[in-house]
C-alpha cells in the first residue's frame, strides 16, 4: 500500500474527503518526525513505538573498488510493533 491508497483508504473508512485526510496523514508524520528529531519517542497503545537509535561508526567497503572507507556514526528512525498489531499480522 502506498500513500495515496492509505489516503484512500483512510478516507473511506473515516468518511473524511481525500484532501483532508491527506493533511491528516502529513500532519501525523511531521508530527512522528518532530518529536524524533527532538530526542522523543512516539508511543502509540496497541500500534507499536517510533524510536532514535543510534548507529555506531564503523568501516565498509566501496562495492565497485573494494577499498576500505568509513562510514560516519548515525542516528535513525526504529519501530516496534505492538501486542495488537502483532497479533493482527499473524491473524489472531
Amino acid at each position: 500500500m502506498n500513500k495515496t491508497e492509505l489516503i484512500d483508504a483512510l478516507a473511506q473508512k473515516c468518511e473524511f474527503s481525500k484532501a483532508d485526510s491527506g493533511r491528516a496523514l502529513d500532519a501525523l508524520t511531521e508530527i512522528i518526525s518532530t518529536a524524533l528529531a527532538g530526542g522523543d519517542t512516539v508511543s502509540i497503545l496497541g500500534f507499536g513505538n517510533f524510536a532514535v537509535g543510534e548507529r555506531a561508526a564503523r568501516v565498509g567497503r566501496n562495492p565497485k573498488t573494494g577499498e576500505p572507507l568509513q562510514i560516519a556514526a548515525a542516528k535513525t528512525a526504529k519501530f516496534s510493533a505492538g501486542a495488537k498489531l502483532k497479533a493482527a499480522v499473524n491473524g489472531k
